[in-house]
């Protein structure tokens, strides 16, 4: 090892003077700090974070849920018009109750197609 250099020993011999100074009454005992305890920076921070978070939600929820299409897809038909038409449904035997028509039987009379003339 090297020999310290003059200043280094007198700064030693000023910190180690300094340091005989203080004894155990002159140091206070441990206190938590007083004030708020979120700092102004941190609540600001806090509240940015939720407020793009909820901006960013909105934006996906909005794209997700908005549903128009560009171009609206047509409609199937009811029933495919090349096929004969569906058997009717018979009504089981054993139940009492009466039976609805399924979804593809056609109804039981066909709606009126003629237009009412107006009577003068």
């Amino acid at each position: 090892m090297s020999t310290p250099s003059p200043t280094e020993e007198r700064l030693r011999a000023a910190l180690d003077a300094r340091a005989r100074l203080i004894d155990a009454h002159d140091l206070s005992p441990y206190r938590p700090p007083t004030g708020p305890a979120w700092g102004a920076r941190r609540v600001r921070r806090v509240v940015s974070a939720v407020a793009v978070t909820v901006a960013a939600a909105a934006a996906v929820a909005f794209l997700l849920l908005s549903g128009s299409p560009e171009r609206p897809h047509p409609t199937p038909p009811a029933r495919d018009p090349s096929t004969s038409p569906p058997a009717t449904s018979v009504p089981s035997p054993n139940t009492g109750a009466p039976t609805r028509p399924s979804p593809t039987s056609p109804p039981a009379t066909p709606p009126s197609t003629s237009v009412p003339t107006a009577q003068r």
